[in-house]
């Protein structure tokens, strides 16, 4: 056989049948609501039109940029702009079945998502490990914080994590174990937070392409619907307050993966942290 004789197939952007295009849509609106960000209503018009094949995603932030750099600097509403240009990238990364489990493609997907957008005045790593220690006050902690791992370290742990990750063979596991491993691995890299703002949707997005890879079909439904469930399930299996008496709890994440790869009809549990 000759180089001539091997051929690939050249995936297109619009192989994707309607209905997933539409559910990649939906996610990647949905995942903005981690962050209380909603789309614009011109966004909703290009969606349709990328829905209907009219026009690429790359065409479509082309339009979003191009509508935005019309408008007056101090009329922006900038959290518009951020979904409208995240969203767009998210549903563009869920379609683009192309996928390596590494932190490299963990740091791509944060620098494909966030590129241009200014996250953070102290710095603009885009794509690139925060410099400094965080902490971020959450509503579901009545205003306490996840301990988030200490900067120096990202790259140690994420090294630790994803070997560890890699050595697990799924096809061996039952049900329960599957479960249980992909609650622990996606929290363990969320607590890490290597970058300075948006890890929640960076991590989702890889997560979902991670499954994908693995041959799981994934409930969309549960990341467009639920995706403030989902980080609020992340914060819960990471907190701990001994004198109050509370420990990590996997539960929330669990059953979240549990409905997202096999039991669509699982009720979610409310959250609730402080009893």
């Amino acid at each position: 056989m000759t180089l001539k004789n091997i051929q690939y197939e050249i995936i297109k952007e619009y192989d994707t049948p309607v209905e997933k295009r539409i559910e990649n849509w939906e996610v990647g609106i949905g995942l903005n609501e981690v962050d209380g960000l909603t789309p614009s209503s011109y966004l909703i018009q290009l969606t349709k039109e990328s829905i209907e094949g009219k026009k690429t995603f790359d065409e479509i932030e082309k339009d979003l940029k191009n509508y935005y750099s019309k408008q007056d600097k101090n009329s922006i509403n900038y959290s518009e702009m951020e979904c409208d240009l995240v969203s767009t990238r998210i549903a563009k990364l869920l379609e683009d079945r192309a996928f390596v489990f590494s932190p490299i493609q963990l740091k791509s997907i944060h620098r494909k998502l966030f590129s241009e957008l200014l996250l953070d005045e102290r710095d603009n790593s885009i794509g690139e490990y925060r410099k400094y220690n965080i902490s971020k006050k959450e509503p579901i902690l009545n205003g306490d914080t996840v301990i988030y791992g200490e900067y120096t370290t990202i790259d140690e742990f994420l090294k630790y994590d994803f070997e560890n990750e890699s050595s697990k063979n799924y096809s061996e596991m039952s049900l329960d174990k599957q479960i249980k491993s992909l609650a622990r691995f996606t929290s363990a890299i969320w607590q890490i937070h290597p970058f300075i703002e948006g890890n929640t949707r960076t991590v989702a997005v890889f997560i979902q392409k991670y499954l994908l890879s693995m041959g799981y079909t994934v409930n969309n439904d549960l990341f467009r619907e639920n995706s403030m469930y989902f980080r609020n399930s992340l914060v819960a299996s990471n907190y701990s307050n001994i004198p109050k008496k509370i420990s990590p709890n996997f539960v929330y994440l669990e059953e979240f993966f549990l409905k997202l790869l096999y039991s669509k009809e699982i009720e979610l549990k409310e959250i609730k942290i402080f009893e």
